[in-house]
C-alpha cells in the first residue's frame, strides 16, 4: 500500500475513534502518538498537545511561586529601596505589601515606574498612584480555568491564598503557559551559547551547567571542585542539600548565588553577586 494510501486508512481510523469517544485519556495520547510517529505532525505539537491535556489536572499550588521566594516590595518604601529591587529580581510585577505579607494592597508593574527616570522628583512618589488591584485565587485553582480568567480579564499574575485566607505563593500567565509550550525565556535569561554573562560591574548570570573549574577561572575563585560534583549547579544543590527553587540563594565562598531559573529536575540559570571587596574580572567579555 502506498504512503497516501496508508495515511488515508490511519485518518479513517482516527475518525472512528473520535467518532465513538475515546474510552479514556490515555486511548487518546496513543492515538496521537501514533500519528505523530507517521509524521502527520511534528514532535513539538504534540508535546503541546500533552501539556494542554496535562493543564486541566494541575492546580495553581502545583506551579505558584511560593510564599517565601515572592519578591515584594512595602507599600511604605521610597522609591529608593524599590528601583533596586526592580533591577535585581528581573521581574516585571511585585506584590505591594501593606502591614504583613498576608496583606497585599496591589501590585505594582515595573514599567509604570519608567517616569521616574525623566524629571519627576523621587520625594513625589506616592505607590498608590502606581499600584494595580491585585487577584486572588484559591490553590485549587484549576490551570485551564485559571489561564482563561488570565486571557479574559488581561492580568497576567495573580496572587495564590489557602484555606484559611492567607498568602500561600503567586502565579503568572507564564509559570502556566510554560506547562503547555515549555520554557519560556527572557532577557535575563543566559543565552543558549553563553555560560557566564556579565550584568553589571559585580553580577553576573551563569548557566548551571557551568564548570566548575570554568567559573574558577573566570572569577579567580576557588570553590570546592572535588567533592562529587562538576557544575555550578551540582555545588548549589549540594549547598542546599536539595534542589533549590526560584528565588533561593546561598553563599560560596563569599559569592553569592541566586537561582533565577529552575525546574523540578535542574537549575539552569543563576545571578551572582561577586564578595565584597572582590575585583571584577579582567575578561568583560560572555564566557562561552
Amino acid at each position: 500500500m502506498s504512503d497516501s494510501g496508508e495515511t488515508r486508512q490511519w485518518l479513517k481510523r482516527l475518525w472512528r475513534t473520535f467518532a465513538a469517544e475515546p474510552r479514556n485519556r490515555q486511548d487518546l495520547l496513543q492515538l496521537l502518538r501514533e500519528a505523530r510517529e507517521r509524521g502527520l505532525f511534528e514532535a513539538d505539537a504534540l508535546t503541546m498537545i500533552e501539556g494542554v491535556l496535562a493543564v486541566s489536572d494541575m492546580h495553581a499550588r502545583d506551579v505558584m511561586v511560593p510564599r517565601a521566594q515572592m519578591v515584594c516590595v512595602q507599600r511604605d518604601d521610597p522609591v529608593a529601596h524599590i528601583l533596586p529591587v526592580v533591577v535585581e529580581s528581573g521581574h516585571s510585577r511585585f506584590p505591594v505589601l501593606d502591614e504583613d505579607r498576608d496583606d497585599i494592597a496591589g501590585i505594582l508593574l515595573a514599567k509604570d515606574l519608567l517616569r521616574l527616570c525623566g524629571n519627576e522628583e523621587p520625594q513625589r512618589f506616592d505607590i498608590r498612584e502606581y499600584m494595580r488591584p491585585a487577584v486572588f485565587v484559591p490553590e485549587s485553582k484549576r490551570l485551564d480555568v485559571l489561564l482563561k480568567e488570565f486571557r479574559g480579564n488581561h492580568q497576567h499574575m495573580a496572587i495564590v491564598v489557602d484555606e484559611y485566607g492567607g498568602v500561600a505563593g503567586l502565579i503568572t500567565i507564564e509559570d502556566v503557559i510554560e506547562q503547555i509550550v515549555g520554557e519560556i525565556d527572557d532577557e535575563f535569561d543566559v543565552e543558549d551559547d553563553q555560560n557566564i554573562r556579565k550584568e553589571s560591574e559585580r553580577q553576573y548570570l551563569v548557566r548551571g551547567v557551568t564548570r566548575i573549574e570554568e567559573f574558577n577561572e573566570y572569577f579567580g575563585a576557588r570553590l570546592p571542585e572535588e567533592q562529587g560534583f562538576e557544575t555550578v549547579a551540582g555545588l548549589l544543590m549540594r549547598q542546599f542539600g536539595r534542589l533549590p527553587r526560584r528565588g533561593e540563594s546561598a553563599i560560596v565562598e563569599g559569592f553569592e548565588f541566586r537561582i533565577t531559573r529552575a525546574d523540578r529536575r535542574r537549575i539552569e540559570a543563576l545571578r551572582v553577586v561577586l564578595p565584597a571587596g572582590a575585583s571584577a574580572p579582567h575578561d568583560t567579555e560572555s564566557a562561552t
